[in-house]
Order: structure tokens, then sequence, then C-alpha cells
């Protein structure tokens, strides 16, 4: 069902009745933040904006579905994003039939600076074939459980590598986690305020007519590779080696999610160990 596109940072969802474009965390206008810093970088939004076309082009999807975080600024806009986001995504639409972007958290009021036809979801996701898609920065829809597989972004994952002599590297990842699915439902069930009867299942089928299936978690990278990120293999000052996931969104801090035991995979697709695996290199 899912394809990761080596050595992209994206996927291709085929269900049976479409191909699917799967990307996350464009963050366009994230240069402006670097120069309130005193770093002026050229914009890199027309490189962002080939490298999908090219993809596009590759892969021949009839639709191209967001994960979230289009633009960089919170809550509004600044004057470049007023320009290159509508460029953006005019453009883009003479290439693929349908667009749809999940809202995320740096989406806010991003509709006036989209073109017609082009659909927000919302932040609590949506489901693709037997996929389930989200954000990350707030909780999933129950219904998204009915998948085994749950998707995200948000956490723009990267791990570091350093050397005897303390080179350091960082690259992105993917990352593949257990999920427990019961957990989850029970704190998703708890969220939504509907009593518990009998068993989890037994809830979910008689409130949400489905079985629970909800078993692995895909953690997307980012398509916008200049962005970089916190490394997930850092160890903690307290040299425990466990990481806050506080700041990664709340399926992520709920211990629902096995992610100390992930597996971790370059974007070429080598896999390079578990997370836990990773903590004396980072």
């Amino acid at each position: 069902m899912i394809t990761p596109l080596i050595p992209y940072p994206c996927a291709l969802i085929k269900t049976r009745k479409t191909r699917i474009l799967v990307i996350t965390d464009l963050h366009i206008g994230w240069e402006i933040a670097l120069s309130q810093k005193g770093i002026h970088v050229p914009s890199q939004t027309p490189k962002l904006l080939q490298k999908l076309k090219n993809l596009v082009s590759m892969y021949k999807p009839e639709k191209l579905l967001i994960l979230g975080d289009v633009k960089h600024t919170v809550a509004t806009a600044r004057a470049s994003e007023w320009q290159d986001i509508p460029d953006f995504f005019d453009d883009l639409k003479g290439h693929i039939k349908k667009i749809q972007i999940i809202r995320g958290n740096h989406d806010g009021n991003l509709e006036p600076l989209l073109p017609e036809n082009i659909e927000i979801l919302s932040a609590t996701g949506t489901i693709a074939g037997e996929v389930g898609l989200f954000h990350g920065h707030c909780w999933p829809s129950p219904a998204l459980l009915k998948c085994k597989t749950l998707m995200m972004g948000h956490v723009h994952p990267i791990v570091a590598f350093r050397d005897p002599a303390g080179f350091r590297i960082t690259r992105q990842v993917w990352v593949k986690a257990e999920c427990d699915g019961t957990k989850l439902a029970e704190i998703l069930l708890q969220k939504h305020r509907v009593k518990i009867e009998k068993s989890i299942e037994e809830t979910l089928r008689k409130h949400y007519r489905f079985k629970l299936e909800a078993s692995q978690l895909f953690i997307m990278p980012s398509f916008n590779d200049f962005l970089g990120g916190k490394p997930l293999n850092k160890r903690k000052a307290s040299g425990t080696g466990k990481a806050s996931w506080r700041i990664m969104g709340p399926v992520l801090r709920s211990e629902a999610v096995d992610m100390e035991n992930s597996e971790i995979y370059l974007l070429d697709g080598t896999l390079v160990g578990t997370l836990n695996q990773l903590r004396s290199l980072g």
C-alpha cells in the first residue's frame, strides 16, 4: 500500500481507485525566520516546486496529499508567503488533478493563500485506502484506527552520527514504529467522551462501526530538506538515553508508540538500526 519513493522524502499510496503522492512539511517562507536572525538565504521555494513537479512527472499520481505545514509562520502570513504560496500552487495545479492539505500547526489562515479547488482537510486526519494519515500536532480521529498503518509528519525526523574525533553529521530519516492500537483507542475514546463498554474493541464497533486494526506508525521526513530538526537519537543531559517527546505531538507523548525500538531508515532505504541502538552515535 505504501511505497517510499527512494531517495526522496515522500511516498506513494496506491488504492483500488487512485495513486496518491504524499509529502509533509513544506514550510514555505522559512527563510524569513533566518533573515530575522541575520542569516540571509535566497528563497528555496522554486527548488521545492521543481522537485515536486519532477516527482509528479515520474510517478504520475492522480492526487497530491500534503500532511500539513504548508507555510512556516504559524497564525498569520508574511508578505513573501502571500506571493510564494499562491504562485507555488497555481503552477502545481497544472500538473496534477487534485490537491488536498491536512491542516498542520503552521497553517493558520492558510485558506486566503490558496487558489480555488484545493481542499483543506481537518487536522484530525483522513484515510487513503487502508492508511490513516494526519499531521501529528493534535490527536487523530478515532476513525483512523480502523487502518493497520498510520502515517504522520510534524516531527521532521533526523538522526545524528558522530565519529570518535567528534565530527557530526545529520541525516533525514523515516521512522517505522509499533503502535499499541488498544492504548491509543482508549485515549481517543476518552478524549471524545465515549464510555468504554465491556471492551475497547466492542465500544469502537458500537460507536464507530469498525474493527480496531492500528498497529504501526510511520513518521515521514519533511519534504523541505533545508529545515533540519532535533536529532531523535540525542541523549538527554541526564544520560538516561530516553528522549522527551513532548514537543513532538500527543500521539508520541501518549506512549502508545514504541519510539525507542522503532526502526530508522535513511532516505536511500538503508535500515541503520533501532532508535535505541543509535543513541550512542548521537
